[in-house]
């Protein structure tokens, strides 16, 4: 299940994607628009700045803007960035593998085998969807 804080991320991103190219977002204007609590999303934004996808400008006129293109941030991107691994075993994740402890054999596992299956078509359906997919609906 998407995080609250992962769902507010989107929401500004998606807010940010809106306005004009050149055109810097206060965080209170994101967070009266978007309808997230504004110390909530100063913690999202420093999260959102660290993983390359929001600059900010200092200042009187600062605030935040996309780094990264709109077409090029996914839900895939944001949902790791915030809530961690797509897959719902660490056995079966690409990024954050680690073994089972109750595993006898990974090869034979039937579990895993269904859950990358599951990984697999969730990655790939979170892939497709972009922040300039989501502003167009």
């Amino acid at each position: 299940m998407l995080s609250h804080k992962a769902k507010y991320a989107l929401k500004a991103l998606l807010f940010l994607a809106q306005q004009d190219e050149n055109h810097i977002s206060k965080t209170i204007e994101i967070a009266e628009e978007a309808n997230i609590p504004k110390k909530f999303l100063e913690q999202i934004l420093l999260d959102l700045k660290r993983g390359h996808y929001v600059g900010s400008k200092q200042g009187k006129f600062g605030g935040y803007y996309l780094l990264k293109s709109k077409n090029d941030i996914t839900l895939a991107d944001i949902y790791r960035l915030f809530d961690g691994a797509i897959a719902l075993l660490p056995c079966a994740s690409l990024n954050f593998y680690e073994r089972c402890a109750d595993c006898t054999s990974e090869h034979n596992c039937l579990l895993r085998s269904g859950l990358i299956t599951v990984r697999d078509e969730t990655l790939k359906a979170m892939e497709e969807i972009t922040i300039a997919s989501l502003v167009k609906k």
